[in-house]
């Protein structure tokens, strides 16, 4: 497992879930934003990502045992969960195994169960994302070469220096999304975790995508934590119906809905964000 840590080490320990594909280098590009809130940001790969080794077959609720074992390395008994697209689901795994031991948390533009009850799980997604999901309920032997393809997509992106790495021009992504996107010290982030996904291969995305469309291995409505609930209306990637989902399934959620906002938050918005996290519990 590898981890690491940000900001100020002796502050309010928050555990970040990243998103799908991602890892432990997904940070605010301004170490010092995490400093001045008095912020221990804590970032891990997801097996098969980076520098952890795969874990074949593991499902959304297999984080909790990973969350707990960094927080016990470093001395952390209670902590704050966040994340955000793919790390959402994990972030509410984290709540509901670990709820003795987490503050508060926050879901932001996170996915709601495959084949939950009352949810159009496709309604408004880009059919880019849409055939992703599709793979991966087909199964590993169909999703793992369409995801080298990709990974072989973005690396010709990095190879080409595009500031905007994570996602080609074929996306639908709203105009908001492609401005956060082009933030160049976001972009610089968005660079170092290019170049780590494509140095590792693709089986840590592989094993999220699959986990994704199977039985998480929980349920949200037995989370008692706070929860905070975000996500943006012009959302195409993870569609606002998801959000509206958990929202309602979680009890006493936090909703916050940004009608000007699709998948990704601007700065601004994550230092508030982070703010809300960094309260004391």
């Amino acid at each position: 497992m590898c981890f690491a840590q940000w900001g100020d080490l002796s502050g309010a320990p928050v555990v970040f879930m990243h998103g799908t594909p991602g890892g432990r280098l997904n940070r605010h590009p301004d170490e010092g934003v995490y400093i001045e809130l008095g912020i221990r940001w804590i970032t891990y790969d997801r097996p098969g990502y980076g520098g952890s080794d795969r874990l074949p077959g593991r499902r959304i609720v297999s984080c909790v045992a990973d969350v707990a074992a960094i927080v016990d390395a470093l001395g952390i008994d209670r902590f704050a969960v966040t994340g955000s697209s793919g790390g959402g689901p994990h972030v509410l795994a984290v709540a509901s195994r670990l709820g003795h031991r987490v503050v508060r948390a926050r879901c932001n533009v996170g996915l709601a169960p495959y084949g939950a009850a009352g949810l159009d799980f496709f309604a408004g997604m880009d059919p880019l994302n849409v055939a992703e999901f599709e793979w991966a309920i087909e199964g590993e032997d169909r999703l793992a070469p369409e995801l080298e393809r990709e990974l072989s997509e973005l690396a010709d992106r990095l190879a080409a220096d595009r500031a905007q790495l994570m996602v080609g021009d074929e996306w639908n992504l709203d105009e908001t999304d492609r401005a956060v996107l082009a933030e160049p010290s976001a972009a610089d982030v968005n660079r170092q975790v290019a170049m780590e996904l494509v140095t590792s291969g693709k089986w840590g995305w592989v094993d999220d995508s699959l986990a994704f469309v199977r039985p998480w291995g929980f349920a949200v409505e037995d989370i008692s934590v706070p929860v905070r609930v975000t996500y943006g209306s012009k959302d195409v990637l993870i569609p606002p119906q998801h959000g509206a989902w958990l929202g309602t399934h979680i009890a006493g959620a936090d909703v916050i809905v940004d009608d000007s906002s699709g998948h990704l938050e601007d700065l601004q918005a994550v230092r508030r964000s982070l703010e809300w996290l960094a309260e004391p519990g």
